[in-house]
Parts: C-alpha cells; structure tokens; sequence
C-alpha cells in the first residue's frame, strides 16, 4: 500500500493506493486536513486512468506533413527532436523555439522545465497554461501582500468563522471535500449561477448573491462603500497595517449601493445586507475564484476584494483573512518555480539582477546568459508560426487546443507550427496534432512533490511500475538536452536529485523550499513554504508584517470597467465557462474514465427557460452558441434559478463543442495577461434536425 495524493485538484486530497489480484490499483481515501477521509468522484476513480485503452507506450513520429503516427523507438524519437530543434535554432535564432508547461507538473518537473528552456535552449519563449488560472490573484496578492500564496493559512482555520464570502468560487463541485471546512460559517457566494455551492448557503442559512457577469469589481467597490458608510471599517488596523486607502476609498465614494445596483444587479438592500454580515463577524475571510479572476479586468477585479478585505481589517488577523482558491493540481507550485514567461524559482522576477545572478549560480552559468521576459501564454500561442513567431514548440502537460482562449485560432497556429513535440499519455487534442508525442510517465507511477492551495509541499510517491517503453518527464527532458550538447548533470533525471536542485536555487528566495528535504517530507512534517533551511515552515503568514519592506499591505486605487463586449443585436447574452463535478480542466484525462464519462458525457448550455423559449429551444435540444470569435455546440439544459441574460458552458470538451471556441483572446488583462473567460457576448440557436 502506497500513501500518495489525488492528481486532480489543488486540494491534493491524501489517498492510499492497494493492487488489486489484477494488478491495477484500488483508491482509498486517507485521513489529512484538506480532506479529512473523503474523496470526491475524480478521486475514487483517478486509478482507472492508468490503464486507459488508448495510452500511448512507444513514441510516435508523424509520417510527413498530414500524414499518420508511426511507433518508433526513443533514440530515433529524439534524435530527430533535437535535430530539427538544432537547425531551427541556428537559421532563426533562439527564440524560434517555444516551451508550453502546465499547473499539473510536479514541482520537479516545473523547475526542470524552465531550466530546460533557459539552458538548453536559450529561449525567452516559456509559458504555461497556469496564465489562464491563477495569474490575476497572483499579480493582486504580491501587490497588495508582497508575496502571491493562494491561501496562506491552513485550510482548515475556516471552519472557525463566523462568515466566509466566496467570490466567484464553486468548490461543491469543483472540489467537493473542501465543503466540510464550510459547513459551520455563514456563506455569502457571489456568482452569477445558482451553482452547487450557492444552494447550500441557502439551505444552511447564507446568502447567495448573483450579479451580472464581469461585474465583481463594482460590487466589491460597493462593499466597500456600504460598509464605511456603515461605519464597519477597521481604522485602527488601516492606519498601523497599510497604506494606499485612500486613494482606494477615492474610487469607492461614488459606489452608493444603488448605483451598484443599477450596474451588477444586486439589490441594494442585499449590499446592504452583505456589507454588514461581514463588518460584524468577529471571524471572516473574503475568498475568491476565476468567476472573478479570469477576466481582462481580473487583476484589478481581485484588488477590490482585497481591498474590501483590508478595510475590514482581515488579513494578518488569526481566524480571519483572504485567500484566493488555487485550482489545477500544482497550481501554486507550477507559478512558482520558473516556468512562468517572467519568473526564475522561488517566485524570483526575471528581470531582477540579484535574482537572476542567484538562479545563476545555482546552474554554474554566467547570469548574462539567462534570457528574459518573453510573452504570456496567449499572446506566444497566437504568434505560432507567423513572422515573428516560434516556428517550434515542446509542450508538457497541458491541452490547449482546449484550454486556450479561440482555441480555433490556437489549433490552427498548432498546426502551423514547423516542430510540434508533445510529451503526454494520451492522444489529447493537442498530441493528436503533434509532430512527436512522447510517452511519459503518470501520476502514480512516479515520486516527486506538489505544492496544496495552502501552500503545503507534499511528497507524491509511485505506487506502481509504468508500461515498458514509457519515461518520465525529467528523463525525457534530459534526453533533448544532452542531445543539445548540455552536460548530463545539469539535468538529472531523478526527482530527488532535482529537489536538492530547488532547494538551493530557491534558498532566500520569496518561495523558499530549501528546508524541503526529502526526510521532512517523508516523516509527515507540515512544510507550508515559507519553509528556509534550519527554520521552521510558515503555515500563517503576515500575522506580524505584510512581505512589502514596510511591512504594510498596500490598498489598490482600481476603477470598474464593464469587461464584456457590448451585449444587443447580435449577441444578447453574456456566457460564462467553467467546470462540472465530474470533469478536470480539459477533460483529456476524465473524459476517458468510464464513470465520468458515462455521468457527462456531452457539452451542455445551461439556460433560464424564458431565455431558452425566446430562442426556440426546449430541454435537451442541441443548440449553437455563438460569439464574435466563434461557434460551440451543446445540448440545451434548463435551469429556472439561472440569470435571463447568462448561459454557461462547460470547458472538458474538444472540437465543435469546446467552450473556448467562443472565447477571445484579442483583450487581455494589462497586468496578469489574462484573457476573458467568464463574459463572452453570445447568441443562440438551435440546431435543426438532420
């Protein structure tokens, strides 16, 4: 029996692993604070992923342009890999070649993969699909904090509020076991959906709040007014723990709760209503999701609620305080070890000099050799393949022909592409366009650590051998690299050989590792980073500074602008995406669990039926969802407590019903470049019958 964590959620709910008599694994959950001994359905069934129909075991080499995969063997595989990468480099230059990562990578890997980029190839051209989930409460947590940890408490410490606002956040679906440190606190749940999570604050006496799509902005500046003018802010803690207020509160003074109203819809005694329940808790904390985070407005979105947060004098109090809820596995440890387009391990900007001479000398190069900043996720995908563009891309752990923003657009710079080298399990919608896709190794089949949405480093142990013919990722990423020329000790392939690495690379750092030793790890030490080298881990941070010099928090002037395209016309409605109970991200890996798969098995548009009779459309009816960016299909499904003028859609689906068929990349967020998911101007239509 094995002791390990679940590969889906940034919960990493504890689990055991048993072979059965046929050899393949049986899950069990395992008593830890994030889960307690529950699991939701990804859980109970993340073992039978192993032995997929499809997995790919022996690497596959496309047969010229259009045509089909052949098996072929790991040297030719990457022979042929680091030859075109070679003659790419020297006609174009470095930056011909790109690196894609993902939030689901152990933090081996991640580090590993941005050194790879770095190094071996030289290239400014790395980013990963986390840009499109955690980056806008990352750039407002470092500005506001200093430090970007998703939630840096304990997950547990929630159970002890009094009330706890979720902004944009569904956990009863998206991460079920997270619901039992809710179940004492008031909950306010602010989303457009009458979601999952807002039903149980109804039925445990909570509030559910639902204003218009990409409007949280003006509502946490409406908060913030009502509740000053309620007289509920915390002068004392504003004055001794921040600065910047009022130039925040200058934004907020024309945000009267009825001209909040007018704009998000709420009720202005709602507002009311909220901004009471919280200035009165003794205990609260003000938590946000991507409903909030995934617009071109997300960053300064998140700053309101902080902001708001701030006011009540919440974070750095014991029992109360903010946090964002990290989604993809590895979410908070994929952002912070340097595959990231501006960031080196530890969280260290690339563009600091003593940041970059440290990172330096931890590989033995010369820090003038280390490129720097290069484009966000979306704006490296759009420019595959054009002029100014990488004509290659290696790509680990991620699907964005799914994940991406106009993923139309993205499958057809994908396609464009010189070099596409895929290194996956499965013939994901990415893979299948691949040049080369190479086998690797999955969840359970390997060691190495994750980091929680709590900041708590874990130790992922094997539980189990891979198919023969199939390598793990660091072997894989060692392979190209000494066929580079690299030294094969600047990338060993063993995990803990690795984590000695970023130990040392990221000693003094914001996100300091260096005391996250193997034999910590191992003896069940609860290493919330923080955690240097000879000094004990940090599971509360900011209870006597904020991480800013001063040690004050900073408030952030930020002013609403409406993130959707206009609404009329053509597109009357706005769409919102996101996830269901059963499905992961771009559901290339739930997609292919039977149990899943058999629950969810289609896209679906969720509709009021007034919105839906309007269009013509009936429960069960496929429907064409339109936008200015494109067209996604998906079978009709009422729901009376929805909004009139919002659909939602679900993004686990490829092809004709991706969400991210209508989603558009052309706005991004000026600071976390994150573009639009969550307001998407629509229309529908049905579908006639064949």
């Amino acid at each position: 029996m094995t002791a390990t964590h679940c590969p889906y959620c940034a919960l990493q709910c504890a689990m055991h692993l048993e072979p059965g008599a046929d050899g393949k694994l049986t899950v069990r959950p395992a008593d830890f604070p994030t889960n307690r001994g529950g699991l939701c359905r990804k859980g109970w069934t993340s073992a039978e992923l192993l032995s997929t129909p499809d997995r790919i075991t022996a690497p596959l080499l496309r047969t010229g342009r259009g045509g089909g995969f052949r098996e072929v063997d790991w040297d030719t595989a990457l022979d042929h890999v680091a030859g075109r990468l070679l003659r790419l480099r020297e006609r174009h230059g470095n930056d011909t070649v790109a690196v894609f990562g993902g939030g689901g990578l152990t933090n081996e890997k991640a580090y590993l993969l941005g050194k790879f980029a770095r190094l071996a190839l030289g290239t400014s051209r790395i980013d990963y699909n986390g840009r499109f989930c955690m980056s806008s409460a990352a750039a407002a947590g470092t500005r506001a904090f200093g430090l970007d940890r998703g939630l840096p408490f304990p997950l547990s410490d929630l159970g002890g509020a009094d009330t706890v606002l979720l902004a944009g956040a569904n956990p009863a679906e998206t991460m079920p076991p997270m619901m039992g440190h809710l179940t004492a606190p008031r909950l306010v749940v602010v989303d457009p959906r009458r979601t999952a999570t807002a039903e149980h604050a109804l039925e445990h006496g909570g509030t559910h709040v639902a204003p218009r799509p990409g409007t949280d902005l003006a509502l946490a500046l409406g908060l913030l007014h009502t509740a000053r003018g309620q007289g509920m802010l915390d002068t004392d803690y504003i004055a001794d723990r921040t600065t910047g207020f009022d130039g925040a509160w200058e934004q907020a003074t024309v945000w009267w709760p009825e001209r909040t109203e007018r704009v998000t819809g709420v009720p202005a005694r709602q507002i009311r209503a909220v901004a009471h329940q919280l200035g009165t808790a003794s205990r609260a904390y003000v938590l946000t999701g991507r409903g909030t985070e995934q617009h071109v407005t997300g960053t300064d979105s998140t700053s309101a609620w902080i902001n708001l947060a701030l006011a009540l004098g919440l974070p750095g109090r014991p029992g109360s305080g903010y946090g964002c809820i990290t989604g993809q596995g590895n979410g908070q440890g994929g952002r912070e070890h340097g595959q990231k387009a501006d960031q080196l391990p530890g969280y260290r900007r690339i563009d600091d000099p003593d940041a970059r001479a440290r990172v330096a000398d931890a590989w033995g190069v010369d820090a003038q050799t280390l490129p720097g900043a290069g484009p966000s996720a979306t704006e490296l995908l759009n420019s595959l393949g054009t002029e100014h563009g990488s004509r290659a891309m290696v790509l680990f752990g991620a699907n964005p022909a799914v994940s991406a923003p106009d993923s139309a657009r993205v499958r057809e710079r994908l396609a464009a592409l010189d070099l596409l080298v895929v290194a996956d399990f499965v013939l994901s919608e990415t893979a299948a366009l691949a040049d080369v896709v190479l086998p690797v190794t999955q969840w359970a089949e390997e060691d190495g650590t994750m980091t929680s949405l709590e900041g708590r480093v874990l130790r992922r142990r094997a539980a189990t051998l891979p198919p023969a013919g199939v390598r793990s990722d660091l072997e894989v990423l060692r392979g190209i690299a000494e066929r580079l020329g690299q030294p094969a000790h600047r990338f060993p392939s063993d995990p803990d050989t690795v984590l000695a690495e970023l130990r040392d690379a990221t000693a003094g750092a914001p996100a300091d590792y260096s005391g996250a030793t193997p034999e910590r790890l191992s003896d069940g030490e609860e290493l919330h980073w923080p955690v240097p080298s000879g000094a004990p881990p940090t599971p509360r941070l900011f209870l006597d500074r904020f991480a800013h010099p001063d040690g004050r928090a900073r408030f952030s002037p930020v002013e609403y602008r409406d993130p959707v395209a206009e609404t009329g016309g053509d597109y009357p409605l706005i769409a919102t995406t996101g996830r269901l109970m059963g499905h992961y991200q771009s559901g290339a890996q739930t997609r292919r669990v039977a149990e899943l798969a058999e629950a969810e098995p289609e896209a679906r548009v969720e509709v009021h039926p007034d919105t839906a009779a309007r269009n013509g459309l009936g429960e069960g009816q496929w429907a064409r969802v339109t936008s200015p960016v494109g067209t996604a299909l998906a079978r009709v499904r009422l729901r009376p407590g929805a909004r009139r003028d919002t659909v939602f859609l679900p993004f686990h689906y490829g092809g004709e019903a991706a969400a991210n068929n209508l989603t558009g990349s052309a706005a991004l967020d000026p600071t976390s470049r994150m573009p639009g998911f969550k307001a998407t101007a629509v229309r529908l239509d049905p579908v006639p019958d064949d």
